[in-house]
Order: C-alpha cells, then structure tokens, then sequence
C-alpha cells in the first residue's frame, strides 16, 4: 500500500459528504491514467492493463528486493515520519517520550561514534557466554537472552489463550532459526542448499568480524548449523502452523515440569520474570522436546557457539558499519536480492519506529490524520458488514443454522480506525547514549516485560496490534477484531477527492478482506467471542473445505518462476480474503450507489474503475530471489496473482469488461471458486 498523501481537513470533509449520502458526481475518478498500460487487453493480463504503466515508470533502485504502491505509501509515511523525528531530535527542550524518540534518532545516527566503538557494544554479552561451564549454565543464561530477545532455542511468551480467548496465558513456541524456516536448512531445492551454503560462509565472517580467530570462526559456523539444523528438523512447516488445533497443547504447569522433565523451570520461568501460572500453552510439543534435549545434554561447545551466533546476529544492525554492510551483504542481496541498502536516516526511523511506536503514532496522527478521516471509515465499515451479511444470508450451500451463528460472528466484529484511545506508558523505558546496542536490549527487555506482565490477566481489546502509521491492516481471530492504522487510510487505498466506484474498489477491498478474515480456513474455527470453537455443522464444513479448495487448485498451478509453483495451501486464508473482500465491497458500493448511479468518468464505467482500484493495491516490481523468498516463507500470493488468479473468479468482473470465453483469462463458470 503505497504513495503520498495529506489529509487535509477540508478534504477529509468532502469525502465523508460524498460516501454516505447523496453522490457528487464532481469528485474524480480516483485514477492515475498514467498507471495503465492500455497496450494489454484486459482479458489478457488485467495485472498488466492496470498496472503496466506504473510497473514501467517506477523500476526498481538497488535498495529494494520488491517495490510496490504499498511500499511507495510506506515510503512516504517514513519521509513524514523522519520530518517529525528530527523536529523532535533537534529540540534540546524536549521532554518525556518525545525527548526519548529524539534521543534514540541521534544515537542511531551517530555514525562516528558507532564506528569507533567498533565490536566493544556485544561483548559484555559474549564474555557471559564464555563464563558457561554446565548444562545448567546454559539453561540459566538462556533465560536472561530469551528476555533480551536474542532468540535462543524456543519462545516464551504471554498471549491470549485460544480456548478462553478473555484471558491471556503463558505460551511456548518454536523459534531459534536465524533464517526463520526450516526448510532453508533441510531441503534438497537447490536454491536452499545454495542459500545454507552461504550463510554457513556469513556465520564465518561475522564471527570472525567479532573478533574471532579464522580457525574458531570456522569451528563456531559449524557449531551453529548443527544446533540450528537439528532444531530445524523438529520444527513444524508452514503449512502446519496454519492449523490451529495443531498447536494448542494446554496443560497445567505440573504436568508441564512432568513432562519436559529435565530442567528446573521454576528458575527459568523466574528468570524471563513470567509470573506465577497455573497453566500454559505449548504450541509445538516435538521442538520443545528438541531445545530441552540441547539445553539439557547438548554438547556445550556447539551451544555456547550458537548463543554467541545469537548475539552477533542480533548485534549486527546496530554496530559499526562494518558490521552493518557484512549482514546487509547476506540477508539482504543473497536472501532477498536487494543491491543497496537502505540509507542510515531510513533504518534510524525504523529502529525508532519498532522502539517507540506508539509514540511516533501520536505525533504522526496530529500532524497528518484529521477525526473525519476516521468517520469515514466508521461509516464504509458499517457499509461493509452489511454486504457481508447480505452475502451470508443468501449462501445457498450453507444451514441455516451455521448462518445465524456467522452472523452473530460478524455483528460483533470489533472495530478499531486510525489510532488507539490510549497510547503507551514509555516512562519506565530507559534510553540514554553508551550505545546503540545497549539502547536496543534495554528496549527489548522493557518490551518483554511488558508483554510476559498480561499472563494470568484479563484481555484488554483496546489494545492495537500495529502502530497507527503503519501501512497495513489486520483481523485477529481471538478478539475477533478488525484494525485499519491511520497509515493505510491514503492514496492509493482512500482518496479524498475520488468517488465512490474508486474507493469502495481500494480501500473498500482492504475492509472486506479483513472482514472475510473472520471467515477464512483459519478465522472460520473461532466462534464470536474469539475462542476456538467448532460452531460449525459437519455438512457445512465439509462443504466450506471442497469449495476452498477450487483455490487451492488454481494457485498450486501457478507457476511464478520456471519450475516453481505458487503454494495454494500456505496462500489459502489471503486468497479467500481477497477474493470475498472484493464481492463484499462490491456489493457494498452497489448498495452505496444503488439510488444514484455514478456516470462514466475518465472513460471509465463505474465498475470498471472499482476493479481498476483494486489491481492498483498490488502494482509491484519484483526481484527473482524474492519471489522465491515470499514464496515460499509467505501466506500472502505476490502481487500479480492477487489480481490475475482472483478476478477469474468474480463474475462481476466479466461483466465490467466484456470478458468472454475468447480471452485468455476466462474461466467457465463452473470451474469457479464460490465460497463468501
């Protein structure tokens, strides 16, 4: 979701006049006719026709691995967010959060200081490791790095529990991967293998970019791919972890001792400061077995190596340049094929960003989102889940009785626009100038305490996912909440001088498919309280799965590069989304427009804009190592098959432009999925 635009309050006024009552034909068309490759038949490539002349005109620069009009908003947002950060590190009177936002910008961009410290920031944190004799050592020590987040082993947090979802529980999961999946360590793909290869040579270097000898930087990468590989080989795939039931073994703390017996884990508990607990939540049982097995009878040469890898992994990105450029050289050409990386202003407003979010979203929401904005948006939800209603009423594959309990579901949508009604406490974060790396741990630490302080108590629903100037949105199945941040809520997602047919295409599309989130193969297990409940009738069911599948089918036979196919699977919750997001906002901006209908602008019918709206979303040029990266590590389909493998499927696209059985992109109607 991308590209540039201010909110002006007068603006922010027209659009809520044009959406909810009577239409003004005045406003624009809402499209940028130069983001069109008119060349393309649209029953061809409708990706291309809508997307050809943006493609072509915004090529991507060495810094990125994937550049898309969702990332042009987000660059734009960073742009407006650096002006207010260095309003605020520039002002030696500031005081409070905001005085800590300017603090932790200038220490990130003091590069002089950065470089002359050199390695010195991590290694108080590698001398604790040398001090490790015993398995007992161990364990104690990966507590303390647990709540440091440097990511050892497994993870323990505090999150809602999925069975009695107005309460937060403790929780285990897999974790330990510094290359996140783990099929980067055990499949034979020859990309893999290449990828394992070399980042067997990066764990070398950086070790010996620490300090190390050549010959212990050697030993020590072999260390690591041992430890790392053998937790890979119990971890569950992606696929997997999809599944809900899959991963919820709760049990007491009792049984849990009981049963992972081996390590003192009232220690370890106190250590990572989790609260007293009656019971938890293992997510994954066989990696759990796997990480205690290593803590507990793993050679401690290997496991000192790897929790030295942790460190200066995690160290990387907030030390020297040198340190910087050699982790970039890795993760960012070879994993992701990006060629430049990111200038140092940029990964500042990052760090600052994911420090102090919600901070920056306050200042960000007073300068750039007026209160009508978010009016607005209140008032196309209500539009949305009305539609959606509609829809589920008339389902003819599904009983009555499963609808009256989807409906519930849907009137009790929580919904939450723009920004928080209370922000974050930062006052007990301390920030000050030793270093970058200290600044980082101290954060992370005051981060995890405040997440592992919700165990045992009751779920606060007012509390935001993501930051109000982030360019996304979410639906989360244990609150059964829909969240749209003040970031998303520009062009190309919401203009204020577009109508309706453009709107309901863009920023209606986003609002639906989060809506249908609630009822994909994942949000259709948990009923309207956020429990995972089966409110379901078996007939129904087994009638939700064979239709779901049709889109299983379609995308598993995309082909995204030579010989690699998409994964219909792994992708099926995001493409059910997308493609009941865009019949739900379709049916909503019929509705909106039922008693006035909008007249052709731009050349352009009403419904042709609305589709034209929506592939704009998702305008995107793309490195090839990237789209083996998403596509493999992704739930969401690249950018090109959101719009050319789902509008095949929306009958009200045919008929918006003509298509027919002599186009290319046809698809017979009964070889249609037809789910929402």
């Amino acid at each position: 979701m991308k590209h540039s635009f201010v909110l002006p309050l007068s603006m922010a006024l027209l659009l809520a006049l044009s959406s909810c009552g009577g239409r003004d034909a005045a406003l624009g068309s809402g499209l940028h006719l130069e983001n069109l490759d008119t060349t393309v038949v649209p029953g061809t490539d409708f990706y291309h026709y809508a997307c050809g002349g943006w493609i072509k005109n915004h090529p991507l620069s060495d810094q990125y691995a994937r550049f898309g009009s969702f990332d042009q908003l987000a660059e734009t947002n960073t742009e407006r967010i650096n002006g207010l950060i260095e309003e605020i590190a520039a002002d030696k009177t500031a005081e409070g959060p905001e005085a800590k936002v300017g603090m932790l910008y200038n220490i990130a961009m003091d590069s002089v200081k950065l470089n002359a410290d050199g390695a010195a920031p991590m290694a108080g944190y590698l001398a604790r490791i040398d001090s490790v004799n015993s398995n007992e050592d161990l364990q104690a020590l990966a507590a303390v790095m647990m709540r440091e987040m440097f990511d050892p082993y497994f993870l323990v947090y505090a999150s809602i529990d999925e069975k009695n979802s107005g309460e937060n529980i403790l929780q285990i999961a897999q974790s330990g991967l510094s290359l996140g999946n783990r099929d980067y360590y055990l499949s034979d793909d020859e990309n893999n293998k290449n990828i394992r290869d070399s980042y067997a040579r990066h764990i070398a270097k950086m070790f010996g970019l620490a300090g190390f000898s050549e010959n212990e930087a050697l030993k020590a990468s072999e260390s690591v791919m041992r430890v790392e590989t053998a937790i890979a080989e119990s971890h569950f795939d992606n696929l997997t972890l999809r599944d809900p039931y899959r991963n919820y073994h709760k049990m007491s703390f009792a049984d849990f001792k009981s049963r992972f017996s081996g390590m003192d884990w009232d220690s370890f508990m106190s250590a990572l400061g989790a609260p007293s607990v009656d019971s938890l939540n293992v997510s994954q049982i066989e990696p759990l077995d796997k990480a205690v097995s290593l803590l507990t009878e793993g050679n401690i040469d290997d496991q000192k190596n790897y929790l030295r890898w942790k460190v200066i992994d995690a160290a990387a990105s907030y030390m020297s340049d040198d340190f910087v450029a050699m982790n970039f050289d890795f993760y960012g050409k070879i994993l992701s094929g990006q060629k430049e990386n990111r200038p140092r202003w940029k990964r500042a407003v990052g760090t600052v960003n994911g420090v102090l979010g919600e901070e920056v979203g306050r200042m960000y929401v007073e300068r750039y989102f007026p209160p009508q904005a978010k009016e607005r948006m209140l008032a196309l939800v209500g539009n949305l889940k009305e539609a959606l209603g509609e829809r589920i009423s008339a389902l003819d594959w599904m009983s009555d009785s499963t609808k009256a309990k989807a409906l519930d579901k849907l009137s009790t949508f929580y919904v939450k626009v723009g920004y928080p009604d209370t922000w974050r406490d930062y006052s007990g974060l301390e920030i000050k100038y030793d270093s970058y790396f200290a600044n980082i741990i101290r954060a992370n630490v005051f981060e995890y305490d405040y997440m592992m302080s919700k165990a045992g108590k009751p779920v606060d629903r007012t509390e935001w996912q993501m930051t109000p100037q982030t360019v996304n949105a979410y639906y989360n199945p244990t609150t059964n909440e829909i969240c749209f941040p003040a970031g998303i809520l520009q062009y190309p997602f919401f203009d204020m001088e577009a109508d309706d047919a453009f709107n309901y295409g863009a920023i209606g599309v986003v609002i639906g498919h989060e809506m249908t989130h609630g009822f994909d193969d994942q949000g259709r297990l948990y009923d309207k309280n956020g429990n995972l409940s089966d409110w379901w009738s078996q007939e129904d069911a087994d009638n939700f799965k064979s239709r779901a599948q049709v889109l299983v089918d379609w995308f598993d036979a995309i082909e995204v590069l030579p010989g690699l196919h998409a994964n219909g699977s792994l992708t099926l919750g995001e493409n059910i989304a997308d493609f009941g997001g865009i019949q739900v906002a379709f049916q909503a901006f019929r509705n909106a427009t039922a008693s006035a209908p909008l007249p052709v602008k731009d050349g352009f019918t009403p419904e042709q804009r609305f589709f034209i709206a929506y592939a704009n979303l998702w305008a995107t040029n793309i490195r090839d190592e990237q789209i083996r990266y998403l596509t493999q590590m992704d739930v969401h389909s690249l950018g090109e098959w959101r719009v050319n493998a789902i509008l095949p499927h929306v009958a009200e696209w045919y008929e918006a432009f003509g298509i027919d059985a002599g186009d290319a992109m046809y698809l017979a109607p009964e070889k249609r999925a037809s789910i929402w």
